[in-house]
């Protein structure tokens, strides 16, 4: 273990990797989303009517965080053109006639625009705009009962008999800093244990160290337990950076959390340095290993189910991910972290990280010291 100590600190490979890369990910993570929230989002709008209801509608818009009129356009190809050049995000027609239909008791269509290519921004926009146009709607026909000398609480009640409440748990504010910086930061880690764990065993040859391990000791499992070991407390080192800088640098820390976070993160970190070590064992090819791992690692947020729910998936994505420790451990993450449940309720992910623990290990045991034998009987010969 205190062999292994020294190699991470002397031998660049390992260092970059663990100890210089990640806090500088972990940086550029949190300031993408510095922001927090995607506020103001550019709208057109493209009034036909020109009444006090339309411009009473616009005014309540412009209102809503989320949206900022910016254009007036006059035609259906403006707003085109302007979603192509990347000006707005949205845009809303009120057609001619509205106020008119509306005072007739006649349905009139405003229509809202939103840009499906960028999906997030486009809820938001339909979000605020729909909230308060349905408003504006039961405004009218309120108004409109009121005039007729209906009394404003019956009224109220007959516009609409059933409000609906919404209550929005863990991240009611929608925070992009508070939701995808933790899980951002925490899949980088995989890849960062994972890449340097497919180099432990197999540099040892390429560097021709391979005697002065082996003076130490022979036994497979004796040497990669310490070399675990070692990485491990590197992990330990990077938990700390996460849990008592980066969190609290940008406002993340839920010191409640913390210990609950420690054990579902350690057995993340061994189901790493395990999966890595086995591949390193399994194959003499040092780039291949690696690619492997970049291979396997890379994908691990899409599949995770983090951004697309994995039941909707193909069974073989959803089989895909069941082979990535990020994804179980991601499952536990959000029970602990943005839940802040009892660590109890993480016990089925927990589970699935020590079946990657206990059957990595030992794979990696079994071909390393294959490796060993043949070693040891070429020098002998």
């Amino acid at each position: 273990m205190v062999r292994e100590w020294k190699r991470i600190f002397s031998i660049p490979n390992f260092y970059v990797i663990l100890l210089v890369i990640p806090p500088i990910i972990f940086l550029f993570y949190g300031l993408i989303y510095q922001k927090q929230f995607a506020r103001e989002l550019p709208m057109a709008v493209w009034d036909e009517d020109g009444s006090s209801v339309s411009r009473t509608l616009t005014d309540m818009m412009e209102q809503n965080e989320n949206i900022h009129f910016t254009h007036v356009v006059f035609s259906n190809a403006e707003i085109e053109k302007l979603m192509k050049e990347g000006k707005i995000f949205g845009a809303v027609h009120f057609p001619k006639n509205m106020e008119a239909d509306a005072k007739k008791n006649h349905q009139s269509n405003i229509t809202l625009y939103t840009n499906g290519a960028y999906l997030v921004p486009a809820k938001m926009i339909y979000k605020g705009a729909a909230e308060i146009i349905i408003k504006g709607g039961l405004a009218v026909v309120l108004q409109k009962a009121e005039k007729q000398g209906m009394a404003a609480d019956k009224a109220n009640t007959l516009v609409q008999p059933i409000k609906l409440n919404t209550t929005v748990l863990y991240n009611p504010d929608f925070n992009y800093q508070l939701y995808l910086t933790p899980g951002l930061v925490t899949v980088g880690l995989q890849m960062a244990l994972i890449v340097a764990s497919v180099l432990i065993l197999n540099l040892e040859f390429k560097k021709k160290t391979i005697d002065s391990l082996l003076d130490i000791s022979t036994s497979s499992s004796q040497i990669i337990m310490g070399k675990m070991l070692a990485h491990l407390c590197i992990a330990w080192i990077l938990f700390i950076l996460i849990s008592f800088v980066v969190f609290p640098v940008f406002d993340l820390g839920k010191p409640e959390t913390d210990f609950s976070f420690f054990i579902l993160y350690t057995l993340l970190a061994l189901a790493c340095i395990g999966i890595g070590m086995m591949l390193s064992a399994i194959s003499d090819n040092l780039l291949f290993v690696v690619d492997v791992a970049l291979f396997f690692t890379s994908p691990a947020f899409v599949f995770s189910g983090f951004t697309f729910p994995r039941w909707a998936m193909p069974w073989y994505d959803q089989l895909y991910a069941d082979i990535m420790p990020y994804t179980h451990f991601l499952d536990g993450f959000i029970k602990l972290y943005f839940m802040e449940l009892p660590l109890r309720y993480a016990a089925p992910e927990m589970v699935k990280l020590m079946l990657f623990i206990g059957i990595t290990f030992p794979v990696a045991i079994v071909f390393f010291q294959r490796k060993v034998n043949r070693y040891l009987k070429k020098m002998r010969s």
